[in-house]
């Protein structure tokens, strides 16, 4: 199995993501990318796309399974998901998740945080938590300092701003951990209703019909 999860791209990670769901082309990705607004999230850029999936490809973790062609449109390569590239993907998720450095890769990491099982979701969250806590006390305790020397407050206004998105932040963590902690919260695809699970369906080939 190659050890290709370290040099996954937040990108590569949703083009995984979707592959999920079952084999498709890179248009048909794209699509479901703008679609579902994840381009909020990763550049989907011809250049940036193709590269990403031809790297991916390379690497073993996504493979060509056919090619088709619909009237005068280009031939379209269709891929699937490996188990290289379904063990990559959730070993750069669980390396993401609890990390507080780089908010990109922590945003993709959430958005795909669902095909982990519940209680590691809930760990590696809960391990977030704690360092954002950390890292807002040591703010703090830098403002409060500052203040006592009588540093104008007009030199600290980013740095308040800081705490303040931080406390945010970790409001919004506990109401998601306590939403975990809820059996009554479905988890992952398998835990969503019947129904649910059609209607997605549903959708994914409205859009990519």
């Amino acid at each position: 199995m190659p050890d290709s999860h370290t040099r996954l791209t937040p990108l590569a990670v949703v083009v995984l993501g979707l592959l999920r769901e079952g084999d498709m082309h890179p248009y048909e990705m794209r699509r479901l990318i703008r679609e579902r607004r994840d381009d909020r999230l990763v550049s989907v850029a011809n250049g940036t796309f193709y590269h990403a999936v031809g790297r991916l490809e390379r690497d073993g973790l996504i493979v060509a399974v056919g090619v088709d062609r619909h009237g005068s449109r280009p031939e379209r390569t269709t891929y699937a998901l490996t188990d290289a590239g379904r063990a990559a993907s959730v070993a750069w998720i669980r390396r993401e998740l609890p990390r507080i450095d780089n908010l990109l890769e922590f945003r993709v990491a959430l958005a795909e945080a669902h095909v982990l099982p519940r209680p590691d979701a809930t760990h590696l969250l809960t391990r977030r938590r704690a360092e954002l806590t950390a890292h807002r006390e040591d703010l703090r305790a830098g403002l409060a300092a500052a203040d006592g020397r009588g540093v104008p407050f007009q030199f600290l206004v980013e740095l308040d701003r800081e705490v303040a998105l931080l406390d945010a932040d970790l409001v919004w963590l506990d109401t998601l951990l306590a939403r975990l902690a809820d059996p009554g919260t479905a988890w992952g695809v398998h835990e969503l209703p019947a129904a649910t699970r059609d209607t997605l369906t549903a959708y994914r080939e409205s859009v990519l019909s």
